[in-house]
């Protein structure tokens, strides 16, 4: 089961929510419910075939150009900086895991 995957879904529509709350952000909602679903499913499928990366590693990496451009922008941590890179850490995590797997798949 992908848990860091089913978390990561969690903290973005948390925070989106949160950004809703806070400041009356539709745009925040709609962007962490959105993300954080698409998350959410590319995590479900990795736990049924870890093979099945493709979701999860295209959310997480377009999350982290979207936040990194944010956060160069703006230069706040929170939470472009945070979202930007923990959706990184997310990004290498499913890419090194889903090649690598490829890769000893073709190998035997």
């Amino acid at each position: 089961m992908d848990s860091l995957g089913f978390m990561y879904a969690v903290v973005l529509a948390a925070g989106g929510t949160y950004g809703y709350v806070k400041s009356g952000s539709l745009p925040s909602l709609a962007a962490g419910v959105l993300f954080g679903s698409a998350i959410g499913m590319g995590a479900y499928q990795v736990s049924k075939n870890p093979e099945n990366f493709y979701l999860a590693l295209g959310t997480s990496t377009v999350l982290s150009g979207v936040m990194g451009s944010r956060f160069y922008s703006s230069g706040k941590i929170m939470p472009a900086g945070v979202i930007c890179g923990i959706s990184v850490a997310m990004a290498l995590r499913y890419a090194y895991k889903g090649f690598s797997l490829q890769k000893a798949v073709k190998t035997t």
